[in-house]
């Protein structure tokens, strides 16, 4: 049997301990109630897709990342592959209102929250596994869709108390018309668009090398990169665009977009004309969202009207966004510190000696059955030392249950918080603890609203 040389997971994921699920669940629980407000209804869809149906879809470094899985069995060729693991969720929604969209309502709103695989270098905040939470509203080219996408997002954002951010909005019919104002050749454009949306990762310097190494010239690179880290250069290319068809579009679509949600919205919103968002699929508003004072995108999206019709005989209108759900849960451990505290149990039960065992496990079921989470000591110990045990997990109240107890069919709950106990009627145990739990948790409640 070989030697195991290790025991952490591959690079590029990570094992999560109960805190962090904790987390987790409450997050994704906060933003499916605001995704549910707005009627966006949830759908899952297979870990791993089918090669063709990802393929063309994210642009050459996009590609490059797809984790491929080679077929299976005795008709397996060996290297090739026919299958892969998603690498985001907006395919896959694509892939299925291809697939039932005549039994799909006209306009589909949809939210999904599930894991993603992308053969990245991992670095910090990067994995090759991760959970993409998104929403898309299928269906409807009105640029209202795109504005209540946006406001969704923030609002989800909000309800996990991320308040100070702000949303960069573009157009790529803006950055269309900005390349043709540059004079970039159609042949560069793909290699230039994937060099701008890299403006808020790394140098201005490093932009020109990668302008040039995609094959613009030294002086379209230099102006480029020049406008792209001047702060007035929005000024300037709204007067540019004047002189565009496609341009005017663009900047109205963004216009009324900003009209739409700055009213509504807690951030500030703001107009950013090389905004790129690198996947190829995008047609139109374009948006992401940013740690006020930071280059950390917390959200993104845009509109793909094109990106369906690759699976349907149909072109059919499409636009939605994605929380960067990884990145939030990093700014959420910040904020609330690593010793978080969850309430895992309400109710320790205690277990007097070996004889009461059945007593303990009876008064724990009884617990359950009323709806209040508890835990029955599993090992043999002192009560002192199942006392201090029931503390460090959390619990509010302790089951006392020994030969008093029973001889007088009652119950002694020991306050661990309080350091209080008493003893109640075994028939009446469980109501008083259900109101006594209860009432601790408004107190709480309303201590935290009044600070």
């Amino acid at each position: 049997m070989s030697e195991v040389n290790t025991t952490k997971p591959p690079a590029g994921t990570r094992d999560f301990l109960p805190g962090d699920v904790k987390l987790r669940e409450e997050a994704f629980a906060s933003v499916k109630r605001v995704f549910e407000s707005y009627g966006f209804l949830p759908m899952e869809t297979p870990a791993f897709e089918r090669l063709e149906i990802l393929m063309g879809k994210y642009g050459g470094e996009g590609e490059r990342l797809i984790y491929k899985i080679l077929k299976r069995g005795e008709k397996g060729v060996i290297g090739e592959a026919d299958l892969a693991l998603r690498y985001d969720l907006t395919i896959p929604l694509a892939r299925v209102v291809a697939e039932y969209q005549h039994s799909l309502p006209s306009i589909f709103k949809r939210y999904q929250i599930g894991p993603v695989w992308r053969a990245d270098r991992p670095g910090k905040g990067r994995f090759r596994e991760f959970y993409q939470c998104d929403i898309d509203t299928v269906g409807v080219s009105s640029i209202m869709a795109d504005a209540e996408i946006i406001l969704a997002l923030s609002q989800a954002l909000a309800a996990l108390r991320i308040d100070a951010f702000e949303v960069r909005l573009n157009s790529r019919k803006v950055l269309t018309a900005l390349l043709d104002l540059y004079g970039v050749p159609a042949a560069l454009r793909k290699g230039t668009v994937i060099a701008i949306d890299k403006i808020d990762r790394v140098e201005i310097e490093e932009i020109k090398e990668d302008l040039r190494a995609h094959g613009l010239s030294r002086e379209m690179s230099e102006t480029l990169a020049g406008d792209l880290g001047d702060p007035a250069a929005a000024t300037r290319v709204r007067e540019r665009l004047a002189s565009s068809a496609i341009g005017r579009v663009g900047l109205g679509e963004v216009e009324e977009i900003l009209e739409l949600v700055t009213p509504l919205i807690r951030g500030k919103v703001t107009f950013s004309p090389f905004l790129a968002r690198g996947l190829e699929y995008y047609t139109g508003p374009v948006f992401e969202m940013y740690v006020k004072g930071t280059p950390l995108s917390i959200a993104s999206g845009g509109r793909y009207d094109n990106l369906i019709g690759m699976f349907s005989k149909r072109s059919i209108a499409a636009c939605g966004g994605s929380l960067g759900i990884e990145r939030i849960f990093m700014l959420l451990r910040e904020q609330q510190g690593s010793s978080r505290e969850f309430p895992w149990i309400q109710v320790f039960v205690t277990v007097w000696a070996k004889e009461f065992r059945q007593d303990s496990l009876r008064l724990a079921a009884e617990l359950r059955k009323s709806g209040m989470r508890c835990e029955v000591f599993l090992d043999e110990a002192p009560i002192g030392h199942q006392l201090r045990m029931a503390s460090d997990k959390g619990a509010s109240y302790a089951i006392l249950f020994g030969p008093d107890e029973k001889s007088r069919k009652e119950v002694t709950m020991k306050n661990l918080r309080a350091r209080e106990q008493r003893s109640v009627r075994e028939e009446e145990f469980v109501s008083f603890l259900l109101r006594s739990v209860n009432n601790e948790r408004e107190s709480s409640h309303g201590h935290s609203d009044g600070r």
